[in-house]
């Protein structure tokens, strides 16, 4: 079973005929549906060169991504995997790509983006000088005659991303807003004069909490190199995360199924994607271990986990400096944080990015969906949830089977 941001496992199929749709949808001419691998290896190089043209451009509309996604899911989940990447060709050329699945449960169908339970940012892929929302309306008009579906939805959307601005007037607002810390490299010379910027105080702490730690033992980061190495960070970021929901009585969409930590195993040896996988030992173990994507010169600080027996000396601050300046080393021009906007990385960051989910109805059906359960229901419970004490927290998830 994969997760679903429906609040649901997602089901078998449902055969019954589609609730009839709000409007018609009108179809542009230049649209087309990939449903399979081998489709979207026939455009692979289209889909490459506009990646290389779009402007903000992210990890996770990239084809190494959605390749990654669709060689994982059509293995995990083969009769429920159901792939819907919509494109946009103008005069022969690819202009516009939204990579999106279709989940189904037993009280609505809903479009989501390609991976989304493993990703971050939904987005599209849209070449210069094209009209946001007349592209997102025509792909989504695309996928709703290809993939009858209920609703879309659109969890982080940057309000600095094509999506955004192409979002259709009827999408609603779902959840809190959230927000994306990142460091814009390429605004210092190097990695001293960014140093610089920092607070005083913040690095005379640092400072102190390095000398604290080198004079109990050697303070040490590694980037790793090999396949292998890379692996084994992935591994224990992976449980380290893990370890750290169980002990709060929290989940996740990704940690609530098997299926994240296999998916992120399947990524270390892919030649299509390019990972960054980094670690600070203490007296020769770890304390704080990160590893990320490498997309368009943009580093994605995707896992990170720390060691909270050392809390109190903040070892995920003080890798984050590391991080960093080896992004500085390797020529990158910004390192993305990603969600959420925690202390340890607004340390570090210059910029944060507002982040927000939204939901676009298809059918009244999934209206009410939207209205009921993402809008009212979901924030409600789990705001509930998060009031409760943390070892009661922690006892009803060990109840629910995920502790």
């Amino acid at each position: 079973m994969t997760a679903s941001p429906l609040g649901l496992a997602a089901a078998k199929p449902d055969r019954r005929a589609p609730v009839r749709p709000l409007t018609a949808p009108a179809i542009d001419p230049g649209v087309a549906v990939l449903r399979s691998r081998a489709e979207v290896e026939a455009l692979a190089g289209a889909w490459q060169d506009l990646e290389a043209r779009a402007p903000g451009a992210t990890l996770f509309q990239s084809l190494g991504w959605c390749r990654a996604v669709m060689e994982f899911q059509e293995q995990a989940n083969p009769d429920l995997f159901d792939p819907v990447i919509v494109t946009l060709s103008q005069g022969g050329v690819l202009q516009a790509v939204l990579p999106l699945e279709r989940l189904r449960s037993r009280f609505r169908t809903a479009l989501v983006p390609l991976g989304d339970a493993f990703g971050q940012y939904a987005d599209l892929l849209l070449a210069p000088g094209q009209d946001p929302r007349a592209a997102v309306a025509a792909l989504l008009a695309g996928a709703r005659r290809a993939a009858p579906s209920d609703s879309v939805s659109f969890l982080k959307v940057r309000e600095d991303a094509a999506l955004f601005a192409g979002l259709p007037a009827r999408a609603l607002r779902t959840g809190a807003e959230q927000a994306a810390p990142s460091v814009p490299l390429a605004e210092f010379s190097d990695f001293d004069a960014y140093f610089a910027s920092v607070k005083p105080k913040t690095r005379k702490n640092m400072r102190n909490t390095r000398n604290r730690l080198e004079r109990e033992a050697p303070l040490a980061h590694h980037v790793a190199e090999s396949p292998g190495e890379i692996a084994g960070i992935i591994a224990r970021t992976l449980q380290g995360r893990a370890d750290r929901l169980k002990d709060q009585g929290l989940t996740s969409r990704a940690f609530a199924s098997s299926d994240f930590s296999r998916f992120c195993a399947s990524l270390a040896a892919r030649s299509d994607l390019r990972l960054l996988a980094m670690s600070l030992t203490h007296g020769g173990e770890p304390i704080a271990e990160q590893w990320g994507f490498v997309h368009k010169n943009r580093y994605y600080a995707y896992v990170a986990s720390r060691d909270f027996t050392q809390s109190e000396e903040s070892p995920g601050r003080l890798h984050l400096k590391d991080v960093i300046e080896t992004c500085f080393a390797r020529g990158l021009t910004t390192a993305d944080l990603l969600v959420p906007a925690m202390p340890y990385k607004l340390t570090w960051a210059r910029e944060v990015t507002a982040v927000h989910d939204y939901a676009v109805p298809l059918t009244r059906r999934g209206w009410l969906g939207i209205q009921l359960w993402d809008r009212r229901l979901r924030p409600a419970l789990k705001a509930a949830v998060l009031a409760l004490p943390v070892d009661l927290r922690t006892r009803l998830m060990r109840l629910a089977g995920r502790g």
